[in-house]
C-alpha cells in the first residue's frame, strides 16, 4: 500500500524508537524510507542595551547544525540498511519543523508520513500544540503517529 515513507528524526530517544519501528513497517511493506531532519536556524540576536552576545557566529551555527543533521540521519541510514530498507535523507533549515516536515514528504513524492506522538519540544510543545498534531493538522497524505 505505501511504498515511499517520510520519517522525520530529531535524534531523541523516542525518535530513535519511531525509527526503528518505521524501519520494520517498511520491511513489511517493501517500502522505502526518507528520513528527514529539520535543521534549527541562527536565533535572532537581541539588540539594545542588556542584549545577550552570543560569541557563537551565524556560519559557526550552520556548521554545528550540519554536522549534528549528519550524525542524527547516518545513525537511521545505518538501522534502515542493516534491516535491508531502501533508504535516502534530507535535510533542511527550518525553525518550524512541522512546515518543513510537510513540505519535505511532497517534494520526495513520499505516500505517508510516520513519526512519533512528540519530540523533544517541552511545556512550550505541550501548550502550543505538538508539531505531530500540526503535521496532522497540515498534511495532505496519511500520517502515522507512534507511541
Amino acid at each position: 500500500m505505501f511504498k515511499h515513507i517520510l520519517v522525520p528524526t530529531d535524534g531523541s530517544q523516542l525518535s530513535t524508537d519511531t525509527v526503528k519501528r518505521a524501519i520494520g513497517f517498511a520491511q513489511e511493506a517493501k517500502a522505502k524510507i526518507t528520513f528527514f531532519y529539520a535543521k534549527p536556524d541562527y536565533p535572532i540576536a537581541l539588540y539594545g542595551e542588556g542584549a545577550l552576545i552570543d560569541p557563537t557566529t551565524p556560519d559557526q551555527f550552520a556548521e554545528m547544525a550540519e554536522k549534528q543533521s549528519k550524525e542524527i540521519l547516518e545513525a537511521c541510514e545505518v538501522l534502515a540498511k542493516g534491516a535491508g530498507v531502501a533508504c535516502d535523507s534530507v535535510t533542511e533549515t527550518s525553525d518550524i519543523p512541522w512546515e518543513a516536515i510537510v513540505k519535505a514528504a511532497g517534494k520526495t513524492e513520499c505516500d505517508l508520513i510516520f513519526m512519533a506522538s512528540h519530540g523533544r519540544r517541552g511545556l512550550s510543545g505541550f501548550v502550543l500544540g505538538s508539531e505531530t498534531q500540526r503535521v496532522l493538522t497540515h498534511s495532505k497524505i496519511p500520517v502515522l503517529v507512534y507511541r
